[in-house]
């Protein structure tokens, strides 16, 4: 019951007709569009960092209900080439809009945390989850707090089990954040605070200790 109350909660952003549409979604999908669906959750979550944040779990919730519905995976597919649209745009869209681009890559680690197959997070969405944090550890990316502060939420939040499905490419995103940290010029001293703490983060297997997170936590809100 908490589930279903926190994914209607996030949908009051929309109009009361696109409200009504994403509930029905939600509980039984065979009786909507769901292409339109997957088009108007990731509309959304361009504009809306706060919704892109937490579109994976209704998108979850979607793809469950439709397979166990009909046995079908339109939304998934549909949801799917959508990301990919978005993702052959991706140097398009950063320049359009520095938020939208940002919201981006947010929705696409959130859909990968969610999107499973056989419990196993999509093979699909590997490389172009890469692809966007790579783009993200660039020396023009590196110099703006706002990217530098998504890249390392996802990290956290993804890290561990992206890196599990490609090391070697982890290893070499962690080489340009160190090369970053350390031969940059430019950066502000909350981007040099969150590139340091995430490359501690990976290097203490993926856990925050106590210590760091006293020192991280008094520096931030210092």
């Amino acid at each position: 019951m908490g589930e279903t109350g926190k994914e209607e909660y996030k949908i009051q952003s929309f109009d009361s007709e696109t409200q009504k549409l994403l509930k029905t979604a939600l509980k039984d999908p065979s009786n909507v569009d769901l292409e339109k669906v997957a088009n108007i959750i990731v509309d959304q979550s361009l504009k809306d960092c706060v919704f892109s944040k937490e579109a994976g779990r209704i998108c979850y919730t979607i793809i469950q209900a439709e397979s166990k519905q009909v046995g079908q995976s339109v939304f998934r597919r549909s949801l799917l080439n959508r990301l990919q649209q978005e993702y052959k745009d991706r140097e398009e869209l950063r320049a359009r809009s520095l938020q939208a681009w940002i919201c981006y890559v947010t929705f696409i680690c959130n859909i990968f945390d969610y999107l499973r197959v056989n419990n196993m997070p999509m093979m699909a969405l590997v490389n172009p989850v890469y692809d966007c944090l790579f783009r993200l550890a660039q020396p023009d990316s590196l110099r703006k707090e706002e990217e530098v502060d998504c890249l390392v939420l996802q990290l956290h939040r993804i890290g561990e089990q992206l890196e599990k499905m490609n090391s070697p490419r982890m290893d070499e995103l962690f080489s340009l954040l160190r090369d970053g940290f350390l031969l940059q010029e430019g950066l502000s001293s909350l981007s040099q605070l969150l590139l340091l703490e995430i490359i501690e983060f990976r290097a203490a297997d993926w856990k925050m200790t106590d210590a760091a997170q006293k020192y991280y936590y008094s520096e931030v809100t210092d």
